[in-house]
């Protein structure tokens, strides 16, 4: 069994222990949609949208999904320090490398599960109008998705002893990122110094790229931009992981 399998093998069977983690990471984003976005698509038309809102909020969700995923991966580095595993499998005979890229690679699976079941039931339940042919993108959306955001939480996960310190960053983080974003509106009608926070903020370059691939909203050039920059900022976030992993052994 190779480094990477048996990272994955191992988080497989801790996700395995207590099922409710899967479900929740699968379930949860499709009750956001159906509560969330339909109850609001109906309290308040949006009639400035070119699409229904819970079609916009799709993106949204998957995004929400993604960062979600991501936060509880990253929380379990306490969880292996604390009953001392984490320790102990620096020891093994794999790399810093293989072990950050074995545990998102389980949770990337998960992720497009995920995301498979919510597409697929906003298109039976909701007639959200999807793209087929911008699947491939969508799917590369959520892996680099799951992928940058879990580097980034790590560098914290890794960096901080107490699991309250880290469970207070990651609670700002949440609040920060995911309303100063296009997750749940549009950016543009904004207020200057909002938008201009929103246009630098990740989480609105990952939702914008799953929004141009699942309904087509969303300009071609901008979106490769924005698709670039959240390449480097999973890599950035990446090195980074690795660099703080590197310091504890």
């Amino acid at each position: 069994m190779s480094a990477l399998s048996a990272v994955m093998y191992r988080e497989g069977k801790i996700r395995a222990t207590n099922a409710l983690f899967i479900f929740w990471d699968v379930v949860y984003p499709l009750g956001y949609l159906l509560v969330f976005g339909v109850g609001m698509n109906k309290a308040l038309g949006f009639s400035g949208l070119p699409t229904d809102y819970h079609a916009f909020f799709l993106a949204g969700v998957l995004g929400m999904a993604g960062f979600g995923i991501a936060s509880n991966t990253a929380w379990s580095f306490f969880m292996d320090r604390d009953n001392g595993i984490f320790y102990e499998m620096l020891t093994y005979p794999i790399s810093r490398a293989e072990y950050l890229l074995g545990k998102v690679l389980f949770n990337v699976a998960i992720g497009l599960v995920q995301a498979f079941i919510t597409v697929l039931l906003a298109r039976a339940l909701l007639g959200v109008p999807l793209r087929p042919d911008r699947f491939p993108l969508l799917a590369a959306a959520v892996v680099v998705g799951t992928a940058g955001w879990f580097f980034f939480y790590a560098i914290f996960a890794l960096a901080i002893r107490r699991n309250d310190a880290f469970n207070t960053v990651t609670s700002i983080f949440y609040f920060v990122f995911l309303f100063a974003s296009s997750m749940f509106y549009p950016i543009d009608p904004l207020p200057v110094a909002f938008r201009a926070v929103a246009l630098v903020n990740p989480i609105t370059w990952h939702v914008d790229v799953m929004r141009f691939a699942t309904i087509g909203l969303g300009d071609p050039r901008s979106v490769a931009l924005e698709a670039a920059g959240f390449v480097a900022f999973t890599l950035v976030s990446f090195a980074g992981a690795l660099l703080v992993l590197r310091r504890e052994g």
